[in-house]
């Protein structure tokens, strides 16, 4: 019988997938297509049921209430200091980064024939950002920077844009914490990824753009010529008021010193603050000890008055451990308390989010405006993204806080996605009420680096959430959702491959200079967007292609299939950890046989 669209001959009846990798793998005692229809049925990213399975209010006596009482207002108290210390721990996670990379950034910031580069720039705000693990301090390094007459607005774009890419790093080195449960891997991973596809998709959009036309420039310009500034208060600082009594207590860091070295002040001091103050003290004295012998006037009869500097009191006061020692140090320390403290709270919150509570808190996180209304919820959401980081005034704490509820599956990533981009907005505004507190003579190019920030992630929401169809970021980000449950070593692939290796190699190449840029990168973007083109229609219009690209069988294992890099991995680290699951494995076999792979749609 003639195939309807082509007129050819009928293709042959489809091989049953599972069937055939059930025989193939010898799965016995369990039916493998029993076990793949129930993973069909069952949308892996939907928000899980979680049961409450001990007994209710009414069931219980006097004294099982009471216990149930004391042991709700226990799980509250552990939830609060556990996200505490969890914030604590962020800060000092950025001291230990700064103190490992200070010097090096400042190297970095100085070299302006390569950061004339648009896309070297663009790599040098993703390197900075996450070496110091910290957004607010990049920016106010580039804003030091342009207010010293060291570096242009039009240079400093790009970096503002590596800036806002980078600043992603941290809530996908939360989601990592949650890697012992497959499930609430994937929407872990899949939550913070959707931060990182984001900033990354705006960023490789936007850059060409600004580098031939250069808009945000001179849109920030239009908005400044019609604004009239003046020098305002300092921006609220609600978050380190509340987390400085501890973090103090550990470390204080001279922001002055780096900024210092970026900006052409070269010292050779340490980033560990030593001395936080000064303290009057009065030596008595006849007045012919002062005078020509003092060096200028007596300040009294009876005495004079001198200040000495008061030390800081935090645990590093004074060492003789070099700044790499104690950020080492520092290191270790805080992401042993960041891991500690983010199982705590996923624990705390699988036992308490159950039953009736589970239920409530998603329908007032989840929930949707009534017909015709329902596409205002997701913009309430940015709003309230933008309005809880300027609180925090820290994109992030709350980015890293929202991604282990996802992982529990409280909050859906469809919800998460306008609350990562409020985030972006939000901490915008925070640097521009910053910028809004600078001197008068640095006033003006303060305000236009933020504003061109601003603009930066305005025009992100308006390319991929305003239109429904082009939110690619949630697709891709459950694509890699889905990979990281099934090999987990896929999660640090991303970020060595999206945060440290890929912009260390287009960094190495700019410096080559643009001609060797062009020449490697040009042909390795156009194979990637080809792939990208053949892969979309042979899901949705396989009829368009040749007959030998409407499947990738044809290519060697390795280069359609993770299953041969997961058995190198495994090699290097024989643990259950990074061992793929059953239907993994089975969806690798398929991927491995011509045949099934010819005849299916995997």
């Amino acid at each position: 019988m003639p195939h309807p669209l082509t007129g050819g001959p009928a293709p042959p009846a489809p091989l049953d997938t599972v069937g055939l990798v059930d025989q193939r793998l010898g799965n016995a005692g369990i039916s493998g297509s029993a076990s793949i229809l129930e993973d069909r049925d069952m949308d892996p990213w939907a928000l899980p049921q979680l049961k409450d399975t001990s007994q209710s209010w009414k069931e219980l006596s006097a004294a099982g209430r009471a216990l149930r009482v004391l042991v709700g207002f226990l799980k509250a108290c552990g939830l609060l200091g556990g996200l505490y210390l969890f914030i604590c721990s962020l800060d000092i996670l950025s001291s230990a980064f700064q103190l490992l990379s200070s010097k090096v950034t400042g190297d970095i910031f100085k070299d302006n024939m390569v950061l004339s580069n648009p896309l070297a720039g663009l790599v040098i705000g993703v390197l900075v950002t996450v070496l110091v693990q910290s957004s607010s301090t990049s920016s106010s390094i580039v804003v030091s920077m342009v207010a010293s007459k060291l570096l242009t607005v039009r240079a400093s774009v790009p970096i503002i844009m590596g800036v806002n890419v980078g600043t992603s790093f941290t809530s996908t080195l939360v989601s990592m914490a949650q890697s012992g449960d497959r499930d609430e891997f994937r929407r872990a991973f899949g939550g913070s990824a959707v931060h990182g596809i984001f900033n990354w998709l705006t960023a490789l959009v936007l850059l060409p753009l600004e580098s031939a036309a250069a808009p945000l420039e001179r849109l920030s310009v239009l908005i400044l010529g019609a604004a009239s500034l003046q020098p305002a208060g300092h921006a609220p600082d609600i978050l380190k008021v509340l987390t400085r009594p501890l973090t103090h207590l550990i470390v204080q860091l001279d922001a002055d010193v780096l900024t210092g070295s970026a900006t052409g002040n070269t010292t050779n001091r340490s980033l560990i603050k030593r001395w936080c103050g000064t303290r009057e003290q009065t030596t008595v004295g006849n007045s012919s000890h002062c005078g020509a012998a003092a060096g200028g006037p007596c300040p009294g009869k009876n005495g004079s008055a001198s200040e000495e500097p008061l030390p800081c009191g935090h645990l590093f006061t004074g060492t003789a451990l070099t700044d790499l020692a104690v950020g080492l140090i520092l290191l270790a320390a805080s992401l042993l308390l960041l891991c500690s403290c983010l199982v705590l709270i996923v624990k705390l919150l699988n036992s308490t989010l159950r039953g009736r509570v589970a239920q409530a808190v998603r329908t007032v996180i989840n929930a949707d405006f009534p017909r015709p209304f329902g596409w205002l919820s997701g913009y309430l959401a940015i709003l309230v993204g933008a309005g809880l980081t300027f609180v925090l005034q820290s994109s992030s704490v709350f980015t890293s806080a929202i991604v282990p509820l996802i992982g529990v599956g409280v909050i859906s990533l469809e919800r998460a996605y306008p609350l990562f981009l409020g985030s972006n907005t939000g901490t915008t505004t925070t640097a521009l009420l910053a910028a809004l507190a600078s001197p008068s003579d640095r006033l003006l190019s303060a305000v236009q680096v933020a504003l061109i920030h601003f603009f930066f992630n305005l025009v992100g929401i308006l390319l991929w959430y305003v239109v429904p169809i082009l939110r690619l970021p949630i697709p891709l980000a459950k694509h890699f959702g889905n990979l990281t449950a099934s090999y987990r070593w896929v999660a640090i692939a991303y970020l060595l491959l999206c945060f440290l290796l890929l912009p260390l190699a287009a960094f190495g190449l700019s410096l080559a200079g643009v001609a060797v840029l062009a020449a490697v990168g040009g042909p390795l973007v156009a194979l990637v967007l080809l792939v990208a083109l053949v892969t979309v229609l042979q899901l949705h219009r396989p009829a368009w292609l040749p007959h030998r690209l409407r499947s990738w069988a044809w290519l060697p294992p390795w280069l359609r299939s993770l299953e041969p890099w997961d058995r190198l991995v495994r090699c290097c680290c024989p643990c259950q950890a990074c061992s793929p699951s059953q239907a993994a494995s089975k969806e690798a076999h398929c991927y491995e046989n011509p045949q099934v792979l010819a005849s299916q749609q995997l």
